[in-house]
């Protein structure tokens, strides 16, 4: 029940944050405190104002937004391992995303060399058949 309720707050306040009124309301505020520093002498009390304010909004906002992000990151981890399941992939795949991050960068290299050994091995087969072809188109006019 109270996972439910701080979920819905969360999504509703990461939502909140990031569209532009909030931004402009929170440009506003800081226009209207910069404003009124000749008013109150530049003092401390209104220096701790914005200070306080600030400091209490942005601890909330981390983990708030750090909870919307880490269930996005698992929903799209979920969705990468079904589409991995249901694939050609190799399932060696699902769950490297609790390695290290050495070990990932490794398994990384890994794919990134076969890719390039991949595209060479294409690119040699496209050659031979179009020089193949050339060679058959050769053959049949001298025919």
């Amino acid at each position: 029940m109270i996972e439910r309720l701080f979920t819905k707050v969360a999504n509703w306040v990461a939502h909140l944050a990031g569209v532009p009124p909030t931004f402009a309301i929170c440009v506003l505020i800081v226009l209207v405190w910069g404003v009124t520093g000749p008013f109150f002498g530049f003092s401390d009390t209104w220096q701790l104002v914005i200070n306080t304010g600030t400091t209490i909004v942005t601890f909330l906002m981390v983990f708030l937004i750090q909870n919307t992000q880490n269930r996005d990151s698992a929903a799209i981890q979920t969705k990468l391992d079904e589409l991995i399941l249901v694939s050609r992939a190799h399932n060696t795949f699902i769950g490297i995303e609790h390695l290290t991050e050495s070990e990932v960068e490794e398994i990384r290299d890994k794919c990134e060399k076969a890719a390039k050994r991949h595209d060479r091995e294409v690119a040699q087969a496209a050659v031979k058949k179009a020089v193949a072809g050339k060679n058959g188109t050769k053959k049949k006019a001298a025919a």
